[in-house]
């Protein structure tokens, strides 16, 4: 149990929402956030407590709840002071069915729905800590990561400088083709979507930026890939993508590829902002996660 968090205070503070509960058992412990479970009338409530490096995901996901409170966690109370979140139980994850390609068929125009709705709000967001990654930062944002000491060999670090140039012109070309950005969970896998009575719910939000919509799918994909077996030719991704799609319009399709792409390097300029808040052992545990999705990139997006 984290140090900083007072679990006294935390247990008081979830029975002032819910009634009696029995105790806040550990679920998960990481460098940016804690996930506790208690009963409360028989049913499981989930409380949330966020480091500062994503203190903005309570406000956010209780701002999604208020505007599409039949997709995304049902939040029962939060506070943006202490970074917490308390939500209803949202039933089975993804991973715990199998990930199966038929559930993101329902799920990702739900989730675009949400995007396209949001455009709205992206200033908002912003101002509410929540990260900026729109196309027009992120040739510097890269410029910062190849200029870092990365868990890299020197040749892979020299690929990756040599596409500064390349990568500046691909957000271009997709900031000129649309559509506007929004928000952007960058962890939607098998543990962030949840099923409970055959509907379908998303859940933590602390990942997400202000960013070009489509770069959602890069680890969506990526996990359809590793944790299914997918190949990339596979018929799925283009039936995905066209559900994906429907809610944008057909004058999406055409930005489709080119958003994964410039979204599989994002993606990686978003691990940074962990990367600064860990030190020691932390660190160097999360290199190793870090240097391996540095050389996916490389496979995947640079030339």
């Amino acid at each position: 149990m984290s140090e900083q968090l007072d679990l006294a205070a935390a247990e008081a503070w979830v029975r002032s929402v819910v009634g009696p509960i029995g105790r806040l058992e550990p679920v998960k412990e990481r460098p940016w956030a804690t996930v506790l479970r208690a009963d409360a009338a028989g049913e499981p409530v989930w409380f949330k407590a966020c480091s500062p490096v994503q203190a903005f995901e309570p406000g956010l996901t209780a701002g999604l709840f208020g505007r599409w409170p039949d997709r995304v966690a049902r939040v029962l109370a939060h506070d943006p002071e202490r970074a917490w979140l308390l939500t209803a139980d949202a039933g089975a994850p993804v991973e715990a069915l199998g990930n199966r390609p038929e559930i993101w068929l329902r799920a990702l125009p739900l989730y675009a729905e949400i995007q396209r709705g949001e455009t709205r709000h992206a200033a908002a967001h912003l101002a509410d800590g929540v990260p900026d990654l729109r196309l027009r930062s992120l040739p510097a944002r890269y410029e910062e990561l190849v200029g870092r000491d990365l868990p890299l060999e020197p040749d892979e670090v020299l690929r990756l400088r040599r596409f500064a140039g390349r990568f500046g012109e691909l957000c271009d070309d997709l900031a000129a083709s649309g559509p506007a950005e929004s928000v952007q969970h960058d962890d939607l896998h098998v543990r962030s979507v949840f099923l409970r009575d055959d509907h379908v719910r998303i859940l933590d939000w602390g990942d997400a930026s202000i960013a070009h919509p489509f770069f959602s799918l890069v680890v969506t994909f990526q996990f359809l890939e590793e944790h299914n077996g997918l190949a990339p030719e596979d018929p799925w991704f283009d039936r995905l993508r066209d559900a994906y799609l429907e809610p944008w319009g057909r004058d999406a399709a055409a930005a489709f590829d080119l958003g994964l792409r410039v979204g599989t390097v994002a993606h990686t300029l978003a691990w940074l902002r962990h990367r600064d808040a860990m030190t020691g052992t932390a660190r160097d545990e999360f290199d190793a996660r870090f240097g391996a999705l540095l050389r996916w990139v490389l496979g995947r997006a640079v030339d």
